[in-house]
């Protein structure tokens, strides 16, 4: 059977664990990425096709994408990866998937919806953790109070870091936090908004941070003022707000190399054992004018787990049916109820 997707970054952490979970449903991706060795090894040991290519060679990347009908991207960070690839997909008709949570990114593929439209391609970026619960609960509450003029978004996560998630937060660390206020992004410092949230284990301190749906869930609900928080520490906050003063720094891309190379020989990514035990929560609030306040509460995998299966599970939807092409956010795709079918996911409360 010939392969019908390209997985981009195969290589990588959570590229891998799809690569083996892929196989494992009878599926026979492209692996590709970078690095000859570590994709031909794994393309061998799995018994699929490989290619191994830079993203900044267009001749290699559009060959490669002219074999298949969809793309899941996963070599970040993606604020200097998605471009060419989008840009690949648009030139040849493939669909573009991918598992970012970088605002850049989103309003990137935003910007091209009309190209991708034209195309006739699905462009739906951040299929994984990043940011499929959130998306959900995010249209849950726009479904539950369809004048909310105000929504805040969050999760409480116990697990480790990737390497390559690391090196994305280095890369974003530059731009500070970003919240959405009146319909416009917002950068502001660091750790500057602060709150206590029962995430669903009990209260907690909880930090604003630059997240994906500050960007996606406008697309998907309008609502016009968007925070998103994790959990977080005191000590934790302090650090945030003692780098900002290193912003200027890491604005300069040997700090930012070097920052990075220290997070690849330091980072241990979460074994199987973490991953299986620690599952993460998630959390919305939406208010309107009047004051009214609804709140969501859902529980899923590890989010390099539920990735995985979400990722997997929203390309085979885009694989076997019509979708309506251009770019769109992941519960607009596949609806806000596909989050509860994957699993070590709970269906999503909503309390009054």
């Amino acid at each position: 059977m010939s392969p019908s997707w390209l997985l981009y970054g195969a290589n990588g952490f959570t590229g891998e664990l799809i690569a083996r979970e892929a196989v494992a449903r009878g599926m026979r991706p492209i692996l590709a990425g970078r690095s000859k060795q570590k994709i031909e090894q794994l393309a061998a040991e799995l018994e699929c096709p490989s290619a191994v290519f830079d993203l900044d060679d267009h001749t290699a990347l559009v060959s490669t994408l002219s074999q298949v009908a969809a793309v899941l991207h996963c070599a970040g960070p993606f604020s200097l990866t998605a471009s060419s690839m989008m840009q690949g997909c648009i030139a040849t008709h493939v669909h573009y998937l991918d598992i970012t949570g970088e605002i850049d990114v989103f309003e990137l593929a935003a910007s091209v919806h009309g190209k991708a439209q034209r195309s006739g391609i699905v462009l739906c970026p951040g299929v994984g953790f990043d940011v499929v619960p959130t998306d959900s609960v995010a249209a849950r509450l726009k479904q539950e109070l369809p004048d909310a003029t105000h929504l805040a978004l969050g999760f409480d996560s116990r697990a480790g870091l990737s390497r390559g998630t690391a090196k994305t937060a280095i890369e974003s660390a530059t731009k500070g936090s970003c919240v959405r206020i009146d319909g416009r992004l917002v950068t502001e410092p660091l750790a500057s908004r602060t709150r206590r949230i029962d995430f669903g284990a009990g209260e907690k301190l909880a930090v604003s941070i630059p997240w994906g749906d500050v960007s996606t869930a406008y697309y998907t609900t309008r609502i016009r003022n968007i925070e998103v928080y994790t959990a977080t520490s005191p000590k934790a906050v302090s650090r945030m707000r003692r780098a900002n003063w290193a912003r200027p720094l890491l604005r300069r891309r040997w700090v930012r190399e070097l920052a990075k190379f220290t997070a690849q020989q330091r980072v241990t990514p979460p074994d199987k054992t973490q991953r299986d035990n620690n599952p993460t929560y998630v959390w919305g609030e939406a208010r309107n004018a009047a004051g009214e306040v609804k709140i969501a509460k859902l529980r899923t995998a590890n989010g390099y787990s539920f990735t995985v299966q979400s990722a997997l599970g929203i390309l085979s939807e885009v694989l076997s049916r019509a979708c309506n092409p251009g770019f769109t956010t992941p519960s607009s795709l596949v609806g806000a109820d596909f989050v509860s079918t994957l699993p070590g996911s709970s269906t999503i409360r909503i309390d009054p």
